[in-house]
């Protein structure tokens, strides 16, 4: 299959092409020509209005539904769903059933995948499924195709197994993840621990429940060694944290959530389960802190911490309802609106060399891994718009801008109408 990009701006800092608009030739997954006009009898041409296309976006915090609960979201749809976005990597996350503990539940999530133009890179349960103090064969998990080890948003409580996952992953180089939350300092929190929450009656999630927690893992990580990632950071505190220990060199690194980049805990002032999520919102000096994380590199990704839920999850009362969001579709329209096209279009392919994920460089004779997009275009997100199965999407409502028209990846095209 050959594919002609027209008059493609490129956006890739490490390519010598970059900033330049050009015509790219594709032949059967491979970049065949770069250059300023290419006349191809037998190419598929793509132009498109203002095209612009990076290496392909990853995204670190994914999940659907499969296996499990496929009423949320399925494998195929899902990745569906994630093309359309624009994404041709996503991190798979472990909150399935069953969860991922043996190479065989690995396979079975890569052999679904293997034909689709977004690839799914699964992580692998850190504890075993009926055991949570005893450790998943990781070695094993990792040569199965596992790129990092996680309980996902269950925290693990248990000091001793973190030391152990982080001192065995050591002998592989493995990545274990721990997500930052001291579940005892926010029992029955339902959202952030404020001015907002005290108003609502509700009971809140302070940030300390957060700190406290990131500073355990990282008083383990410096005596362990190895390679630690915390995903979704919400505090100031959190990102103080992380700046601090980068500072000392340990090896560690953190992902930040978009919605807590974009949404406040203000929102919840008409108790909108749309915007009940974990991490939750915080105040607007988080979120201040968050972008200031950004920008000087403390945050190494973004991520748009994707969780399909079912109405019957989430149309209940605020205490009882499920948390989470999906947006994959509004994640670069999202970062748009806070960065510029560049940066929007860098920070979504951040992550991939954490997460063991081959970065292609944008030259002749390396594969084609792209995503296809333009900064033109401005959408108010309508439910009857969302592909997604589930539609639980805080971003209802908002303005978000950019186009995304599709991806380039594994030899397949994916193209939106």
């Amino acid at each position: 299959m050959q594919i002609q990009l027209q008059s493609a701006k490129i956006i890739d800092p490490t390519s010598s092409f970059h900033g330049d608009r050009l015509d790219i030739l594709i032949c059967d997954g491979i970049i065949e020509k770069i250059d300023n006009k290419i006349n191809a009898d037998k190419a598929t041409v793509i132009a498109r209005d203002d095209l612009h296309l990076s290496s392909g976006w990853f995204d670190s915090n994914v999940s659907f539904g499969e296996p499990g609960y496929e009423e949320r979201e399925t494998l195929s749809h899902g990745l569906h769903v994630a093309a359309t976005s624009g994404f041709a990597h996503i991190a798979y996350n472990t909150n399935t059933n069953p969860l991922p503990t043996t190479k065989a539940d690995i396979a079975f999530l890569m052999r679904k995948t293997a034909d689709t133009p977004t690839l799914i890179h699964p992580k692998a349960h850190i504890t075993t499924e009926s055991k949570n103090n005893q450790l998943a064969d990781l070695n094993d998990l990792s040569l199965a195709g596992a790129v990092g080890f996680s309980n996902n948003k269950t925290p693990i409580d248990n000091p001793h197994m973190l030391l152990l996952a982080l001192q065995y992953a050591r002998g592989f180089d493995g990545l274990i993840e721990s997500f930052p939350l001291d579940p005892q300092l926010c029992v029955n929190g339902v959202m952030h621990e404020g001015i907002m929450s005290t108003s609502l009656g509700l009971t809140g999630i302070p940030n300390l429940a957060e700190e406290i927690r990131i500073r355990r893992d990282l008083s383990i990580l410096a005596y362990t060694g190895g390679k630690l990632h915390i995903p979704t950071i919400s505090t100031a505190q959190g990102v103080a944290l992380i700046r601090q220990a980068k500072k000392e060199n340990l090896d560690v690194s953190c992902s930040v959530a978009i919605h807590n980049l974009m949404l406040t805990d203000a929102e919840l002032e008409g108790f909108d389960t749309r915007f009940k999520l974990m991490p939750p919102l915080r105040e607007s000096s988080d979120q201040k802190a968050l972008i200031k994380g950004i920008k000087d590199g403390t945050i190494d990704m973004v991520t748009s911490d994707h969780q399909p839920m079912d109405i019957e999850h989430k149309k209940m009362e605020f205490e009882h309802a499920a948390h989470g969001s999906i947006g994959l579709e509004t994640a670069y329209g999202s970062l748009c609106a806070l960065f510029d096209n560049q940066a929007a279009a860098t920070l979504l392919t951040n992550g991939k060399d954490r997460f063991g994920v081959q970065q292609q460089p944008i030259a002749v004779g390396e594969k084609a891994d792209f995503s296809l997009f333009s900064p033109k275009g401005k959408t108010t997100v309508q439910k009857e718009n969302i592909i997604s199965t589930s539609k639980n999407s805080a971003y209802l409502g908002k303005e978000i801008t950019g186009t995304v028209y599709g991806v380039v990846n594994n030899g397949k095209l994916h193209l939106n109408d």
